[in-house]
């Protein structure tokens, strides 16, 4: 068990009549336990916090005039992760697959994965299916793609990308999405809180679905994947954006962190030959 100190303060300037849903606690689950949690707002406005979805997203749901809003979030997670060696994670064939996973094969908004079944053949086709194969897809993507800050939009897409071949994490998640579907390996996106990421913001992650569980992957190797704290889950990030806005409002000031304490360090690098699962 690590406890990570997580968090995020907003700024908005709104200029006219808003609604906000935001998606910024993180999820409880059977390997996050949240010890302590705050939201602050200022001006203090009234809010609905609910759940949605079979994955219990918490939400915040408020409406606000105009004004300078702020959101403080804080909260401590007790994460227990479940670690496994690699060797043994084979994928599922579609027969023997839950029904509530199947989802997790179609396209979807921003992952095309029927625009990309020959392409993901045609050079994963032949790797060894399994842990290794997703692990092979993330190598790809962290080969062949540039990182880059602001280099993508709202509306760019996996096969963007791959065209592209730069992007942030939501669009590297998205694409080794998108090519784990096309080889039949049910996966889905995953918005959170990382340790040890730089610069620290939201991070968009993955998960693949092998053998009888979740995996978390991240292509981006930005941040080691014991230090990810869930938020939401999703087809893509449609479903899992930090905030919605129906109204006219601008972001001014955003800060993230996700922090362990002093008495429990994560290690920078995880162990290649171990996969980590926080959702079964």
């Amino acid at each position: 068990m690590t406890i990570i100190q997580v968090g995020c303060d907003l700024t908005y300037s709104v200029t006219s009549p808003t609604s906000f849903l935001f998606n910024v606690a993180a999820a409880r689950t059977a390997h996050q336990i949240i010890s302590e949690e705050t939201l602050l707002l200022n001006p203090s406005i009234q809010y609905e916090a609910s759940t949605l979805g079979p994955e219990a997203i918490q939400l915040y749901r408020l409406t606000v005039e105009p004004c300078d809003l702020q959101l403080q979030y804080r909260a401590n997670v007790e994460l227990y992760p479940e670690i496994y060696d690699t060797s043994g994670i084979i994928e599922t064939g579609y027969s023997q697959l839950p029904n509530e996973v199947l989802t997790y094969l179609n396209p979807s908004r921003y992952c095309e994965s029927d625009r990309l079944t020959h392409f993901a053949l045609r050079v994963f086709g032949n790797v060894e299916p399994g842990f290794s194969r997703v692990t092979a897809i993330c190598d790809w993507i962290n080969s062949n793609l540039d990182y880059e800050s602001g280099s993508s939009g709202e509306s760019t897409s996996a096969c963007d990308v791959l065209i592209q071949r730069v992007g942030v994490c939501r669009d590297y998640a998205h694409l080794a999405i998108a090519l784990c579907r096309a080889l039949c390996i049910p996966a889905r996106y995953v918005s959170g809180y990382a340790v040890a990421l730089q610069p620290p913001d939201f991070h968009g992650f993955f998960e693949a679905y092998l053998g009888t569980r979740w995996y978390l992957f991240d292509a981006t190797r930005m941040a080691p994947v014991e230090g990810f704290i869930r938020i939401g889950t999703g087809r893509d990030a449609a479903d899992a954006s930090f905030a919605t806005i129906i109204g006219e409002a601008a972001l001014t000031y955003m800060s993230v962190w996700a922090e362990p304490t002093a008495s429990n360090p994560i290690p920078l690098q995880p162990a290649p030959e171990l996969a980590v699962s926080t959702n079964n």
